[in-house]
């Protein structure tokens, strides 16, 4: 499994950005525009929160494990390559969102004088701050899931092996 890149994520978020921006325009000339739902930012929140507490459960696992702690629980790999997947998964999707909803958000700055638009804009902005949350949760979870490399194999030990 390759690891999560921010360069990637970035693209995402600013392709769909640029995309929910224009189509934001072009849904308000012919229409009301769709409002954002205040759900956004709680659900994204849920999920960095669910990524961050499996990421400190498995790191004080592994750190019970590594000091040989009697009664320590190990970490079973599959459990950790599930999370893991979970996190990369997690953090695409809420590039996608953040910045579909940051687009929306940026659409949404010039009718700010409007209680309900700009109700809509602090939303969206919530949105992609707990996207941004998500994204930060998934690099922890993974770089907790990060085993040194082993020196038997002939490489420096100057890189991290995943666990997965």
């Amino acid at each position: 499994m390759e690891q999560l890149r921010i360069r990637p994520l970035v693209g995402v978020f600013l392709g769909a950005g640029l995309l929910c921006w224009a189509g934001a325009r072009l849904w308000n000339s012919v229409g009301t525009l769709p409002r954002v739902p205040l759900a956004a930012p709680i659900v994204l929140a849920a999920i960095a929160a669910i990524l961050l507490a499996t990421a400190l459960s498995l790191r004080a696992r592994l750190k019970a494990q590594r000091e040989r702690r009697p009664g320590a629980k190990g970490v079973d790999p599959m459990m950790a390559a599930r999370a893991v997947v979970f996190g990369h998964a997690s953090a695409l999707v809420a590039a996608l969102v953040a910045g579909m909803y940051g687009g929306t958000g940026v659409f949404l700055l010039e009718y700010l004088e409007v209680p309900a638009r700009r109700d809509q804009a602090y939303y969206a902005g919530a949105s992609v701050l707990a996207g941004i949350g998500v994204i930060a949760a998934a690099f922890f979870l993974e770089r907790v899931c990060k085993l040194p490399e082993d020196d038997d194999n002939g490489s420096d030990g100057a890189g991290a092996a995943p666990l997965v």
